[in-house]
């Protein structure tokens, strides 16, 4: 699933090919795509036609723009595989192609591809008052580690009060968004923290450590256009990420750790995977 760095790099490019421009048409080519949209097909693409999309936002893994003059935004998720594509109108369909939608400039058209269906878009009321127009169905969610306003202090207390293990707390998205499991274990790694470090012992300079480990790992993969391990995860014009050739634990099993040259070990974790160096990031020790 595309994580933090991966949905910024859609963000930044629907805000440049998207964002201010009028919807002339909406085609919705699999209800599934729009199955959070309760009131159906129609409505989703009636609420867009003739309707300017303003800047491109992010809350975690969740996109949206703001639909002129409604209270509302459009919104996106993409799942397992979905894509927000950016493509000339007369470039072939998809194979997956779910949702078109064309513009009165008649330039190119937003699509919206996803394989596995998992993924949706959306028109949902929006927070009243709000400059950013964040739609009510994610407004439980935490800010991210690059967001300007990202509290770290009441992150570090919500942490030490969760009392649960650092990798959960770095997933639960009610305390901080965005972060994946590849992005855990690569910040984990960079902190040199066990996944199973329990959170309720952290000290601010740790919590401080793990903080600027994200927000490094983060920033080093938006740098590389997001991790690409296979076709499903693209910009919006296409093209893959290249991060996955810097990563230094996920994926790199066996394979000897960068800093001290121990071998990277995976261990199963919640119908995952926990990839770690033993020796640099030593298990806490039971009670």
């Amino acid at each position: 699933m595309p994580e933090l760095p991966e949905v910024e790099v859609v963000r930044r490019g629907l805000d440049r090919w998207v964002s201010g421009r009028t919807v002339a048409e909406t085609q919705v080519l699999h209800p599934r795509a729009v199955r959070r949209h309760t009131a159906g097909a129609e409505d989703f693409a009636a609420r867009l036609a003739g309707r300017t999309l303003g800047p491109a936002h992010r809350r975690g893994k969740y996109l949206w723009l703001p639909v002129e003059d409604t209270g509302a935004s459009l919104l996106g998720h993409l799942g397992m595989s979905g894509q927000l594509l950016v493509q000339p109108p007369e470039a072939p369909d998809e194979t997956h192609l779910r949702v078109r939608v064309r513009f009165t400039d008649g330039g190119r058209e937003l699509r919206f591809v996803d394989q596995r269906t998992f993924g949706g878009l959306t028109v949902h009321p929006a927070e009243p008052g709000d400059p950013e127009a964040t739609p009510l169905a994610i407004a439980h969610i935490a800010r991210d580690p690059l967001d300007p306003r990202f509290d770290d202090g009441v992150f570090h207390t919500a942490l030490r009060r969760r009392r649960t293990t650092v990798k959960r707390a770095l997933l639960d998205q009610s305390l901080v968004s965005g972060v994946g499991n590849i992005y855990a274990d690569e910040a984990l790694w960079r902190a040199r923290l066990h996944y199973e470090r329990p959170t309720a012992g952290l000290t601010r300079p740790q919590t401080a450590l793990l903080l600027q480990s994200v927000r490094d790992v983060m920033t080093a993969a938006l740098a590389a256009g997001g991790t690409s391990f296979d076709s499903l995860y693209v910009n919006v014009n296409g093209e893959s990420g290249y991060f996955s050739r810097d990563l230094d634990a996920y994926g790199r099993r066996d394979e000897p750790c960068r800093r001290c040259g121990t071998p990277i070990r995976r261990e199963p974790w919640m119908n995952r995977s926990s990839y770690f160096c033993p020796r640099c990031q030593p298990a806490p020790r039971t009670a």
